[in-house]
């Protein structure tokens, strides 16, 4: 027979997935001998159940009423009694905490007769009445549906009509009276009358627990911190004791440690004669714990030692409730503090000093989120006010500048010595000379992995993508939101952690964490703190980090930032700015004579830019990937090309023959879906000459660098193959240049060929393609696309919002790898590969690399190495040392 019920004294911490969070502290603390009101806890398990059929389990009634039965005989007392009335508290306690998402109910068992009792046993009438209009108020909120603003305006008006500050100027009568107004609105809201059997309401207040796990605002903070629906809530019932007794009794929380900064210490708030709901309300101003000193010395020594008691057992910073009720302290919640990246580096690194974790442990009690939060400056917004837009938080980061319209504008400005902010609807290549000279680039579409996105990130710039309230008219230089107009030259203020932009200079505050990265230098505190972790995490990984990298400097930084080669150099960011003119000529090439010279125009430039990331990357593999995307997109665009041909036209003139010219290849190679067009290895296998040019590069490359006595590692990595046989071709033609060149410089040249998988089908023939290839590298922003089906550069500003609040999404798959579709296609890739080739050499290239959660898939499924943006490489390497850890502290202190 299943089991719905446990005594606080049968439970423990390890079983919170059956008794939720509070239901396993609570148990953990009675049996560490703290003083916690008696109680008893309704497992997860009965909620489910309750949720799942739409009905009070079978059995469950029968146990709650054994266990009250225990409660009333060991306190002498029945719930509800007239006399002398044993009253509860019934609040929910889900796996993992949910602050404030989900219902509480105290002082359960008041009704017309037992407040009389109370009012008389305490000696206190005013603190009676108090309490039944609090339990009133809750249940007809919580448990009959009546809305909150129907007591408060209530309580306001009465506040109102007395002259009272706040709750303490309403007397015994003002709360009588109160009462009363509160069961005549229940009345009128429900037709029901407030029930004053004290069972009914026990039973209709877990009930109420249960339901509230499906809540809106429940449903939502699920959603934000990834938490499953499925795991449902407990339920704590627990004897009430009381903190608005008089100024001998208050309420409580405490940390052990301050959980903004880490510093050890006791932490908190105490508000005397009062609940602990009133704490937390912020209905009155609070005082600080070294009041609390003055006002009882004892109460304050005796917590003092639970903390330390309770920090000591739990080896980590604690979050505790109390009440003082008449000079005797009772410990009414504790848990692992929630605390600030800072402090969470901070705390783990102090408590291997005090030894009571291990670095493993400390390992684990930190994050790769919160690392990336301390690595950017970031705004204090304290007094910016509200925030003039939001969208999606695309790059981290905080930057300020003027908001300019157009790359060139954005050039011009910097130049002069101006901070700007480019602001598009959304970036094409040409953008990035633009992109490069702002401090932060804001689009009002796109998303996570939109060409903004993608590029800002690679290169650490601040970007918020898809702020959608943000219409932007480049043709009057000027956005908008509502009836705000932004002007050219506006300063402006971008958020790209928290995907807010805000008018004027919002003050900005520095990154002692990024600084360390940048230059190795270690300082005490904070830094240090992150050092010993990353020192713990390189240790213990056993995935190599490398990064996505495309110019010397950003390979540099990689390798400052501790990445262990390039997993990705995307050769067509070469092709941009001033030998955009190259490509159009090779485009435009009559003949195989004019193709050959525009190619033997680019390989100069080329191999010089290997050469360059080679140096930078000297000793480590540098994958190399083949020209991606479809030409077209070096060629300018077709409408504005169309539109100067015809204002020539219409102005009597002749068109420049050249935009004819360029406007009949455009429309030749014009495709409707181009990502599923002539793009990747089919461009080699399409244009003559392109693959060759681009290896010889790469080869030359490599001969300089060993001529110069360094230790070039080139990898060469042909794009989007779907079959085998188009890979085995253009590795033959791959191979031939290499020969040619070992041959004619007398330098022996071998790179690796591998392959990208982007596409289902090369995940579904991967032991084919293995075959033919040295290596994987996955490209998990393609064959995330085409396994959904869907255009990463529209949809998720289109509808990924509303697949989000529906539950679809957990995140976007652009952002976080889908470990059941996508994920199983990396799987079969994986396994298929290995087994057809055991030495395979397996890694992914695509923005999941730096995603933590997505870090720890792949060190599951057996990949060697992930790339990300330089950016993120310390990210991924802490969340790679993590992933070794199998994940069991990560998921127990979320």
């Amino acid at each position: 027979m299943v089991r719905y019920v446990y005594d606080f004294a049968e439970g423990s911490r390890d079983l919170a997935g059956l008794l939720g969070g509070k239901g396993a502290n609570l148990a953990e603390m009675t049996r560490l001998g703290l003083p916690v009101p008696p109680g008893f806890t309704v497992t997860t398990e009965a909620c489910r159940t309750f949720l799942s059929a739409g009905e009070e389990p079978h059995g469950l009634a029968e146990e709650i009423s054994e266990h009250l039965a225990s409660l009333e005989n060991a306190a002498g007392r029945r719930l509800g009694q007239p006399d002398d009335p044993l009253l509860l508290s019934v609040r929910s306690g889900a796996r993992f905490s949910m602050p404030g998402m989900m219902e509480t109910i105290l002082d359960i068992g008041l009704g017309d007769d037992s407040v009389l009792g109370l009012a008389k046993v305490s000696g206190n009438e005013r603190f009676a009445w108090d309490s039944y209009r609090r339990l009133v108020q809750m249940f007809g909120s919580t448990v009959m549906g009546v809305g909150s603003g129907v007591f408060e305006s209530a309580l306001s008006d009465l506040k109102r009509a007395r002259g009272a500050a706040d709750d303490l100027g309403l007397d015994a009568t003002d709360l009588a009276e109160l009462v009363d107004t509160y069961k005549a609105l229940i009345r009128r809201e429900t037709g029901e009358d407030f029930p004053q059997s004290p069972d009914e309401q026990l039973r209709r207040a877990v009930l109420a627990v249960f339901e509230s796990w499906n809540g809106e605002r429940a449903r939502i903070y699920r959603r934000r911190e990834h938490i499953a629906d499925g795991l449902g809530t407990a339920v704590n019932v627990q004897t009430m004791v009381f903190g608005n007794l008089g100024a001998d009794s208050g309420s409580g929380v405490a940390f052990t440690r301050d959980p903004a900064t880490g510093r050890p210490g006791l932490y908190g708030d105490y508000l005397p004669n009062a609940q602990g709901e009133d704490v937390v309300a912020g209905i009155r101003n609070t005082v600080s714990l070294a009041d609390l000193e003055e006002l009882d010395p004892v109460s304050y020594g005796r917590l003092r030692g639970h903390m330390e008691t309770l920090e000591t057992h739990y080896r980590d910073l604690c979050d505790i409730e109390f009440t003082i009720e008449r000079g005797r302290l009772w410990m009414l919640q504790t848990r692992v503090g929630k605390r600030t990246a800072e402090a969470a580096f901070a705390i783990a690194s102090e408590l291997v000093d005090e030894g009571l974790i291990s670095p493993s442990e400390a390992l684990g009690r930190v994050a790769g989120d919160g690392l990336a939060r301390l690595l950017f400056p970031r705004f204090d917004t304290s007094g910016v006010g509200e925030a003039l837009a939001h969208g999606l938080p695309a790059s981290p980061g905080a930057a300020v500048g003027a908001a300019v319209f157009d790359s060139a504008e954005a050039v011009r400005r910097a130049a002069a010595g101006e901070r700007v902010v480019l602001v598009r609807q959304e970036t094409t290549p040409d953008d990035l000379p633009g992109m490069i000279a702002a401090q932060a680039v804001l689009t009002s579409r796109g998303g996570k992995t939109s060409h903004a996105a993608v590029v800002a990130r690679g290169m650490g710039t601040v970007c918020v993508c898809g702020a959608e309230e943000i219409v932007v008219d480049t043709a009057d230089r000027r956005f908008t939101v509502g009836d705000t107009v932004v002007e050219e030259g506006t300063v402006v203020s971008v958020d790209g952690s928290e995907g807010t932009v805000y008018l004027g200079a919002a003050p900005l505050v520095g990154s002692a964490v990024m600084r360390y990265f940048e230059s190795g230098e270690r300082s005490a505190g904070l830094v240090e703190s992150v050092a010993r972790a990353m020192e713990q995490a390189d240790s213990t990984a056993r995935l190599e980090v490398r990064a996505n990298a495309d110019t010397p400097e950003d390979a540099a930084r990689a390798r400052r930032f501790g990445a262990r080669g390039i997993g990705l150099c995307r050769t067509e960011h070469m092709f941009l700015g001033e030998r955009r003119k190259l490509v159009e000529a090779m485009i435009l090439a009559r003949d195989e004579s004019e193709r050959e010279d525009a190619l033997g125009a680019l390989l100069p430039l080329q191999r010089e830019d290997f050469i360059g990331i080679l140096e930078a990357m000297d000793g480590l593999p540098v994958t190399i990937r083949l020209i991606d995307p479809p030409l077209h997109e070096f060629l300018p665009d077709r409408t504005d090309l169309a539109v100067r041909i015809a204002a020539a036209e219409a102005r009597g003139g002749q068109p420049d023959p050249h935009a004819v010219e360029l406007l009949a290849a455009v429309s030749r190679m014009h495709e409707e879906n181009p990502m599923l067009g002539l793009r990747g290895v089919r461009l080699g296998l399409v244009v003559p000459g392109l693959v060759a040019m681009q290896v010889r590069a790469i080869a030359e490359a490599v001969v300089a660098r060993t001529r110069a006595g360094g230790a070039p590692e080139a990898e060469i990595m042909v794009p989007l193959v779907g079959a085998v046989e188009e890979l085995r071709i253009e590795r033959a033609e791959v191979e031939r240049v290499l020969a040619e060149v070992s041959e004619e410089t007398g330098v022996p040249v071998h790179c690796p060929v591998g392959t990208m998988i982007e596409l289902p089908r090369a995940a579904l023939t991967a032991g084919r393609i293995a075959e033919e290839a040295e290596f994987f590298s996955f490209g998990t922003n393609d064959l995330t696309q085409t396994t959904w089906g869907f255009s990463r550069d529209d949809v998720e500003a289109a509808f990924f919002s509303a697949y989000l609040d529906k539950g679809i999404f957990a995140a976007s798959p652009f952002e976080t790898l889908d470990r059941d579709g996508v994920g199983r296609l990396v799987r079969i890739a994986v396994d298929e590969g290995r087994a057809a080739r055991p030495d395979l050499k397996i890694g992914v290239c695509g923005e999941h690399g730096g995603d933590p959660e997505s870090v720890h898939f792949f060190h599951e499924a057996g990949l060697d190495y992930v790339s990300c943006s330089p950016f993120r490489v310390p990210v991924a390497r802490l969340e790679a040392g993590r992933a070794a850890l199998c994940g069991t502290e990560s998921s127990d202190n979320r």
